[in-house]
């Protein structure tokens, strides 16, 4: 698999990432085991991961699965903190609270580092210089490699970002955003994207087939019955891209992928895979059949033709600041 620099970093990781959303409730032991053998066998090196992934289940079978299966020097394992299960506070980015978040983070891993560690999402009762130091800390003690942030609008994550670079040497510069991007969902391309572009921040994309809309799955009225669609705790996740605005995104894909004779998930993962200043998509496959499937498009690159089809049909609405005002 081809590697990518993270960013402005010498950082390199596969450009396909291997995420674990579901591990240690949906997927098991037996089924994680065989989807890191297959990603690692395919050259693939940056699994994602979060605190809160499971309640912690997501880590603590990811690092039953380093070493024992694959080496851990073989791995680019990124995870986030500030995610908490608190009602009155969804996010806590305070210095103490993610401090401790990363020392659980890597008793459950069973390592000593971690190589990319992420802020999960803005928090505005921290301020954030106080969140940011958190990161510097990491770095500097060895527990973590690189830092970056998820779920950061725009004006966040430029602020971020340039406080950091402001003491250069002190505080760590960000390598990487995280953020949710697909045909699907293009809302970053209005500040976020450019943001990262210009600061040198690499951009690992969530949830790049949809919510898994885009395999083209869910086209009828019925919904497949071992789909997250179907179950009760991810069919909020997936619902709101089940619209028409989306159907018509979806037959979109499928007339490509049935014009090049390849699979939707191969159209729409090569889309959102080599657009500009994207580092590599984080996927979640629920089996190594999935996995398989999604690697595969490896082999692929979306003729011009095609990407502009593809970007003309999901183009999202941007007028003003975005375009030149005097054409408004």
């Amino acid at each position: 698999m081809e590697q990518r620099h993270l960013g402005r970093t010498g950082l390199r990781v596969s450009r396909i990432g291997l995420g674990t959303l579901t591990w240690g409730r949906d997927t098991d032991e037996h089924d994680a085991a065989d989807l890191m053998k297959t990603f690692w066998e395919a050259g693939g090196t940056l699994v994602d991961t979060a605190d809160v992934y499971g309640d912690g289940d997501a880590e603590y079978l990811l690092g039953r699965l380093i070493d024992g299966l694959v080496p851990r020097r073989d791995l680019i394992i990124s995870t986030k903190a500030g995610s908490v299960p608190d009602p009155d506070r969804r996010f806590d980015g305070s210095r103490g609270h993610l401090l401790a978040a990363l020392d659980a983070s890597l008793a459950r891993l069973g390592t000593d580092y971690v190589d990319v560690w992420h802020v999960h999402s803005f928090d505005p009762d921290t301020p954030l210089e106080e969140t940011l130091q958190a990161l510097d800390i990491a770095v500097s003690s060895g527990r973590a490699r690189y830092a970056g942030v998820s779920n950061f609008c725009g004006w966040q994550l430029a602020k971020a970002a340039t406080w950091q670079l402001s003491a250069p040497g002190t505080r760590t510069r960000l390598a990487a955003t995280q953020m949710e991007y697909s045909l699907l969902q293009r809302g970053i391309e209005r500040e976020v994207l450019p943001a990262a572009l210009d600061l040198g921040i690499g951009l690992l994309p969530s949830s790049p087939l949809g919510r898994g809309v885009l395999t083209g799955k869910y086209r009828g009225d019925a919904l497949p019955p071992d789909s997250r669609a179907a179950s009760e705790h991810f069919s909020p996740f997936v619902e709101p891209y089940l619209d028409d605005t989306a159907g018509r995104i979806v037959d979109a894909v499928t007339t490509a992928a049935d014009g090049l004779a390849v699979t939707a998930l191969q159209v729409a993962l090569a889309w959102v895979r080599d657009r500009p200043g994207v580092a590599a998509p984080i996927i979640g496959p629920r089996n190594a059949q999935q996995l398989t499937a999604a690697l595969s498009v490896e082999a692929l690159t979306l003729p011009d033709e095609i990407c502009r089809a593809l970007d003309d049909v999901s183009a999202p609405v941007h007028r003003y600041p975005d375009h030149d005002w005097s054409t408004l």
